[in-house]
């Protein structure tokens, strides 16, 4: 059996191969030397990209150049294309020097939410473990406070986002639509709210299986979250329900809206693997009524719509009453 040592630079190509993990190769200024295959099936998103930066969200770029230029190893959680559909995926990242001039990059696929809570149980280990060393190294403990408060603020952010579709989960979208029910109350300004519903859910997950359905979920996140306007606010309920915030706006803009999503994502064929899945959905609309209603109301009259357009047959929007 070969040492480590031992091996050949063909053999750690392989190696890297049958590793499901995306791994590059990359110098301090992000280009990029080398990948294994499963970096090439996120790389086909950007055929262009000649840098680790262009592989990313233009807000995180700048991150990703600093923890470059840094030099140091890094370990962090965030959106990657990860293959080459046009749905982002939730990674757990790790950056490691390697020699005087280049990083090693790994972005590893957070399958479910199991997956983001054990990566957040070793991120609050890794916050403990920096307290300890404060308190036995006065030298290293202002680092230590920096590095520790990066690892809390992803932790932090981890717990707020949905692990499959990387939307604002529902605790979280529930907090801002009641802090958007108080502003709307407080300067008596439009506030609408959208329920989302993927219509025949089941019976996909029961065609295609439970990994499709996970997929479809991913896809049309993704679309709502491009789709709506700034400063418009999806987030996933739960199941394959979403709610979308339409903040100084009334029912008559959120049906626009509405009509849109509903025609756009019925003209939409999502390809999971080798099928081609027509999805639609049905939409639940209600407007804030100032002095009446609560945050539960709201979202109670925007559910009620919502299988109100079920039952009419799905495939559209009703504005609740």
């Amino acid at each position: 059996m070969k040492r480590l040592t031992d091996l050949s630079k063909r053999d750690l190509r392989t190696l890297f191969d049958h590793i499901q993990a995306a791994i590059a190769l990359v110098d301090r200024e992000g280009n990029l030397v080398s990948w294994n295959s499963a970096f090439e099936a996120g790389k086909r998103k950007f055929p262009r990209a000649t840098t680790l930066q262009e592989m990313f969200h233009p807000k995180d770029a700048e991150a990703i150049r600093l923890k470059l230029a840094g030099g140091m190893a890094e370990h962090w959680a965030g959106e990657f294309a990860a293959t080459d559909t046009d749905a982002a995926a939730l990674c757990d990242f790790r950056l490691m020097p390697v020699g005087d001039r280049n990083m090693v990059f790994v972005a590893e696929r957070i399958e479910s939410e199991a997956d983001a809570e054990n990566m957040v149980g070793k991120l609050r280990k890794q916050v403990t473990l920096f307290q300890v060393e404060s308190e036995h190294s006065k030298k290293l403990a202002r680092n230590k406070q920096i590095e520790m408060e990066a690892v809390i603020a992803q932790a932090e952010e981890v717990a707020h986002v949905d692990a499959l579709t990387f939307l604002p989960n529902r605790r979280t979208i529930i907090k801002d639509m009641q802090s958007e029910v108080m502003r709307a109350e407080r300067y008596r300004s439009l506030f609408s709210i959208s329920v989302v519903d993927i219509d025949h859910f089941k019976s996909i997950n029961d065609t295609y299986g439970h990994p499709a359905g996970d997929e479809i979920l991913r896809h049309v996140a993704l679309y709502l979250r491009d789709a709506i306007r700034h400063p418009d606010v999806v987030g996933r309920y739960g199941g394959e329900e979403f709610i979308i915030l339409l903040p100084s706006s009334g029912k008559a803009a959120a049906a626009e809206q509405a009509a849109r999503l509903c025609q756009e994502l019925r003209n939409k064929k999502i390809q999971v693997k080798d099928e081609e899945i027509q999805v639609t959905v049905s939409i639940g609309i209600a407007e804030y009524r100032n002095g009446e209603d609560s945050w539960h109301s709201l979202l109670k009259r925007a559910d009620n719509a919502m299988f109100t357009a079920k039952n009419l047959g799905r495939d559209r929007w009703v504005i609740g009453e």
